[in-house]
């Protein structure tokens, strides 16, 4: 769907462009998942995902403005690593990106062994919100974490 939106875009909605658009957006498809390393899904998982990552994105938005608007500015930012349970791949890189979603965080860097984080509020508990984000991706690429590090 992405591939077809963008050619799409690309084309301004010309209808006559698919005769072309067609191909390259299945080669495309194609050729991105060759490209992807091997991984599972669970349904289950992404069923429960997409609801869970809907709210907490909505949520998110309201926060912020919420806080921009309010005379008294509540923020206490700050800087946060939070020790990965997931695998190196994928799995972090949805989960960093679902982490700039949630309410005051912004993922900021990738390391090896942690997700850098910005927070508006250093004493809110942020670090429950990131453990509950780790647990859904993992459950919808159908994996298993080790007990919780959380950050340091």
């Amino acid at each position: 769907m992405l591939f077809a939106l963008m050619w799409w875009v690309l084309t301004d909605g010309a209808m006559d462009s698919w005769l072309v658009g067609a191909p390259v957006v299945l080669f495309a498809t194609l050729v991105s998942v060759m490209l992807l390393p091997p991984f599972s899904w669970s349904l289950t998982g992404i069923v429960r995902f997409v609801p869970f990552f809907l709210w907490r994105s909505l949520h998110g938005g309201v926060d912020v403005a919420r806080r921009a608007l309010h005379p008294r500015l509540p923020i206490s930012p700050g800087m946060v690593n939070y020790r990965w349970r997931l695998p190196p791949g994928l799995p972090r890189v949805v989960m960093a990106n679902t982490v700039s979603l949630l309410p005051g965080t912004l993922s900021a860097e990738l390391h090896k062994e942690y997700l850098r984080v910005h927070v508006l509020n250093r004493r809110e508990d942020f670090l429950s919100e990131l453990e509950k984000v780790e647990q859904r991706v993992a459950a919808m690429f159908a994996l298993s974490l080790p007990p919780s590090g959380g950050g340091k």
